[in-house]
């Protein structure tokens, strides 16, 4: 009887299991506007990761400063440092997370290139103002571990020459 029983669960997760599998499908134009809109341009995983290390480390940082150029995502007064966190996708790095779309390319293409202008054009308005820019990849964090994560922290605020 407790045999039967186990048996009968066992299908019953491979059925439930197997109706999760889900099968990409073409979306509408409301659908991918939906799916877009909820996509984050602030407090993503990425920089959230950024900003715990530094918080673990003992620095205190301000975010999203609107008045320097670009409104950067992590700015490190004290220390004249700035910490961009960009998506790979969004802002066109050579790995395989900022591939260029295969749909609608009239649109994307112009747009991915001039994110890269802009984030050129503001790197070098902040470098002007005296700040040391750094930026971090999203499929770096992700190789990452937390020792190296650190290490590139301290190597940004200018205290990696210490032990």
């Amino acid at each position: 009887m407790v045999l039967a029983l186990s048996a009968r669960r066992c299908r019953r997760q491979i059925i439930n299991s197997s109706a999760e599998i889900r099968v990409p499908q073409m979306n509408t134009t409301a659908a991918r506007s939906q799916q877009m809109s909820r996509i984050r341009s602030k407090d993503t995983k990425p920089e959230m990761m950024v900003r715990r290390t530094l918080h673990n480390l003992g620095f205190r940082f301000r975010l999203h400063v609107r008045e320097l150029p670009g409104c950067p995502d992590i700015v490190l007064p004290k220390w004249r440092a700035i910490i961009q966190v960009k998506g790979c996708f969004w802002h066109g790095h050579a790995c395989r997370g900022g591939r260029q779309p295969k749909s609608n390319r009239d649109y994307w293409i112009p747009k991915l290139v001039g994110n890269r202008e802009r984030d050129l054009s503001n790197e070098r308005k902040l470098r002007q103002l005296g700040w040391s820019v750094h930026s971090l990849w999203e499929c770096r964090l992700r190789r990452w571990g937390q020792p190296a994560l650190e290490a590139f922290i301290l190597r940004a605020v200018g205290k990696g020459t210490q032990a």
